[in-house]
């Protein structure tokens, strides 16, 4: 982990891969724009994952073109326009998809880092 609780550059592609799956879960509890989604990944990880915007809206957009997320624009507590986004029952389908997918795959390197 780098100063800040970042993840260090050769681990970021492990992040990228997981990232959808991530996304969706943080919308599991309600509606949240960018900022927020960031946020509530920070903190359910102990300030590990820091997804930033670059990686972040990309994958925001991809999930609302497959129709996992919905968006609604809304007002912040600052009174600025931001949007919100929702997680669609097909989204909650995928998550389900993507958690059981992650469970195999973090399983089988468990079994790997034990072996031997």
């Amino acid at each position: 982990m780098l100063p800040g609780g970042a993840v260090p550059k050769d681990r970021a592609d492990l992040l990228q891969g997981s990232l959808d799956l991530l996304v969706l879960k943080a919308l599991v509890l309600g509606p949240l724009h960018g900022w927020g989604i960031s946020k509530r990944l920070r903190q359910l990880s102990d300030e590990v994952l820091d997804v930033g915007q670059g990686s972040l809206y990309p994958a925001l957009y991809r999930l609302e073109d497959e129709g996992w997320v919905t968006t609604e624009w809304g007002t912040s507590p600052e009174g600025r326009r931001i949007k919100f986004y929702t997680l669609t029952k097909a989204g909650k389908k995928q998550l389900a998809q993507e958690q059981a997918q992650w469970r195999l795959f973090s399983g089988a390197v468990e079994q790997v880092l034990h072996a031997g």
